[in-house]
């Protein structure tokens, strides 16, 4: 059963993913309905399609096969302007209950994907880990403050691109870093943008959205006890960050994400993250699974 309050886009249709990277070389249409059912089955909301580097044309042809199946609306998952405007041309919005799809990701580098708004509306998932400097050139945001600063920027753009529409069809991506190599500090960032952000009245009610399962990359699945690891760290993220205003996620349908008790492992283990520094983050992570 989904988590009550979170929208789950499918994340299995994507082609950094091994085994969908094969069935998409082999053609494997079958396979790829497969994945899309299942993810419909087990309680995702939208469907994510990401072709990787395949042509405009092939974008639009998963688009359209996905759709005589699944009567889900499909996330469009690309930064490749080409891309996302076949995939959108070729989305059916009444075989989806006439829902609008997700084109995920726009950047203040790739501002020409509003283009295809006319044609076909979409909610956009709007990219904030990265902006313009003083002179112009994209560079990625190091702090919280410029992630929030990216935020109100990027919004106030999607406005103007989509017709004044209001927040609660914009999702903005803060980013998620590995926590199993957090040298950096990036968990803290995140959690303190999202925070920044959630209590602009000017983002009121702004819809936020993470690819969680990143979140958990180079973890081992399990404990030495045989106890999961990667569900729990993910659900204790959920749990921090969701009263602050993230509602989405790109995520397994097979994870049983919930809401953690205060004193759990895990929202201990980010607990302690957020207070520390260095590699002593990185230590942190490696007890809480030893």
């Amino acid at each position: 059963m989904a988590l009550p309050g979170l929208t789950i886009i499918g994340e299995s249709i994507n082609d950094s993913v091994p085994s969908t990277h094969i069935m998409f070389e082999e053609n494997n249409i079958d396979g790829i309905i497969n994945l899309a059912k299942t993810q419909a089955e087990k309680g995702a909301a939208y469907i994510d399609v990401n072709v990787g580097s395949h042509s405009p044309e092939f974008m639009a042809d998963m688009v359209k096969k996905i759709q005589e199946h699944v009567s889900l609306p499909l996330s469009i998952d690309t930064p490749d302007p080409a891309i996302a405007a076949a995939g959108l041309k070729a989305y059916d919005p009444e075989r989806a209950g006439h829902k609008k799809p997700i084109l995920n990701s726009i950047s203040e580098a790739r501002l020409e994907m509003f283009d295809t708004y006319a044609e076909q509306p979409f909610i956009p998932i709007l990219l904030i880990t990265e902006g313009l400097n003083e002179s112009g050139e994209m560079v990625m945001n190091t702090t919280a403050e410029q992630i929030h600063a990216t935020a109100k920027s990027m919004v106030r753009i999607a406005r103007e691109r989509m017709k004044n529409a209001g927040n609660d069809q914009i999702i903005l991506d803060p980013g998620i870093m590995p926590i199993g190599s957090d040298s950096k500090g990036d968990f803290k960032r995140l959690i303190d943008a999202i925070a920044l952000i959630h209590q602009d009245k000017d983002l009121s009610g702004i819809n936020m959205s993470v690819g969680l399962s990143n979140f958990t990359q180079m973890l081992p699945s399990k404990k030495l006890d045989g106890s999961p690891v990667k569900g729990p760290l993910e659900s204790a993220f959920l749990t921090m960050a969701m009263p602050m205003g993230l509602n989405t996620i790109i995520g397994s349908v097979n994870r049983k994400y919930q809401i953690l008790e205060d004193d759990h492992p895990a929202m201990q283990c980010l607990k302690d993250v957020l207070k520390l520094k260095g590699i002593d983050i990185v230590m942190r992570v490696m007890f809480y699974y030893s």
